[in-house]
């Protein structure tokens, strides 16, 4: 796939306006697959200037037109899927049954959007008199995204989407990590008869062209996915301008299971949640939290069966776990898994890099499981975002969930049980977001996605995505044939409001 890439601004190509390049590697080896043009803050200016010409003409069709071409987006992702899986993989690592199994769903969120602009209601509230009032949803103009490296055609297309379909132009900057399927979206929504300038894409580093996107004057909503420190930056920034602020940030998910559950169910439940993606996920099941009745024999198969996952090139259809993502990553996960042992955690499974030729160039790291950890501890507190599990006990529900409410995240949760009353107790107790029953990272376009506390501002998904790409205009019409006159001294009695 070696290649020159240029930012994708006004439906084409171009070189960076400093002429900088910077290379994309891939993580299972090392290699350089693709050199692409680095944006800075005149590349913003023009995407944004782009974006402001075009949104004129993208924001004058009727909704049943861009649900038209909304639809054509689908078929055409569906058609590119092959070539699309195998550029991802290239970017991040990530192994194809994965990558396969999780793009086979994008063209769901542009058809679900697309029909939501068919058939989205606008009200008419009630108002005293003889008056008509009503509303009408309005796009917002020119937004930006940010997103990041973990899932970089998945998660942009959770902003594109309902934000395409509201009637929006954007400019995104994506991770410098992962820059090239968020450039291709770019030719796929062009084919399908989008306009030049209404998608726009700028990759390059955060300190300058998500510096510059995140100040710009403006963009009038700013939707960030990544880490919590940067989302607080980032809110900090744009609201200097009031720009609207949507950021789907960290988290340190629980995965509860209570003595009901089949010890197999449990593990098998756990490795999913921990393992997938190498753990770099916000919603990666970070923190098992056990029975303590059934907790011995849980990690003793939680570890039988972590060691029988099959590390190794992403490419191959074998291959259950990919490297990280980047040597630093790699880096930070190692240092987090010492700081647990540092502070009293057993090193169970893992924690070290797997031995082989095979594993030399890339930034491979062993599934990793920690035991003997106690919820105050770092590696159950913060993010790590790897692929690391705490293991945790607990005797009581009302334990469990409050070694689940006790960090500062409140994006997601797993809880297994087969008592109904208990599940929806424990769901409904929960400081989270996203809560599943028997099962773990499950999404839908039509399903809201978002955190509590830390973990964010805003929702992805469903109608209120897309109702937070626009805004509400209110119109309120006098029926009355009658001349009001507020100064006429004729002693009616006058409405003020």
């Amino acid at each position: 796939m070696m290649k020159t890439w240029g930012l994708f601004v006004d439906g084409s190509y171009r070189p960076a306006a400093s002429g900088r390049t910077f290379e994309v590697e891939n993580p299972s080896n090392g290699a350089v697959v693709a050199d692409v043009a680095e944006g800075d803050a005149a590349d913003i200016e023009q995407a944004v200037i782009a974006a402001e010409r075009a949104f004129p003409i993208w924001s004058a069709l009727t909704v049943a037109e861009r649900g038209d071409i909304m639809q054509r987006i689908a078929e055409i992702m569906k058609r590119r899927l092959p070539d699309v899986v195998s550029i991802e993989i290239e970017q991040i690592g990530r192994p194809r049954r994965e990558m396969a199994a999780q793009l086979a769903r994008l063209p769901e969120w542009f058809s679900y959007f697309g029909a939501v602009a068919r058939t989205h209601e606008d009200t008419v509230p009630p108002f005293a008199g003889g008056y008509l009032n009503y509303t009408r949803r309005v796009p917002l103009g020119v937004v930006g995204h940010v997103t990041p490296w973990n899932h970089p055609l998945l998660i942009l297309t959770k902003k594109v989407a309902p934000s395409l379909a509201a009637g929006n132009a954007m400019v995104v900057k994506p991770s410098e990590l992962a820059p090239i399927t968020p450039m291709l979206l770019g030719e796929i929504l062009k084919e399908a008869g989008v306009p030049d300038g209404v998608y726009n894409v700028v990759p390059g580093f955060g300190a300058t062209a998500g510096l510059a996107l995140s100040s710009h004057p403006r963009i009038r909503k700013l939707d960030l996915t990544g880490g919590t420190e940067t989302g607080k930056a980032v809110a900090s920034i744009a609201g200097k301008n009031l720009v609207k602020v949507a950021a789907e940030l960290g988290g340190k998910a629980a995965v509860i299971v209570f003595p009901d559950t089949a010890v197999p169910c449990a593990v098998a439940a756990t490795l999913f949640a921990s393992f997938v993606a190498s753990g770099q996920t916000c919603v990666q099941g970070s923190r098992l939290l056990v029975h303590r009745s059934i907790h011995r024999e849980v990690v003793a198969e939680l570890v039988r069966r972590a060691g029988e996952i099959r590390l190794g090139d992403p490419q191959s259809a074998e291959t259950q776990m990919g490297p990280m993502v980047s040597a630093r990553q790699r880096d930070l996960v190692e240092r987090y898994i010492r700081i647990g042992v540092e502070e009293g955690a057993h090193l169970a499974y893992g924690g070290g890099r797997p031995e082989g030729e095979n594993f030399s160039k890339g930034y491979f790291l062993q599934p990793t499981i920690l035991t003997e950890v106690s919820p105050s501890m770092r590696i159950a507190q913060e993010e790590i975002f790897g692929p690391v599990v705490c293991v945790i006990p607990f005797d009581t529900e009302q334990e469990a969930v409050a070694i689940a409410n006790g960090t500062p995240f409140g994006l997601a949760t797993s809880i297994w049980t087969r008592d109904i009353a208990r599940a929806h107790r424990v769901a409904h107790a929960l400081q989270c977001g996203i809560t599943w029953i028997n099962d773990h990272h499950r999404i839908d376009p039509a399903s809201p996605w978002g955190g509590f506390k830390m973990s964010g501002i805003g929702r992805e998904n469903g109608l209120v995505a897309y109702e937070e790409y626009t805004q509400i205009q209110n119109i309120i019409v006098n029926l009355s044939d009658k001349v009001f006159d507020w100064y006429a001294d004729d002693g009616a009695p006058k409405r003020y409001s």
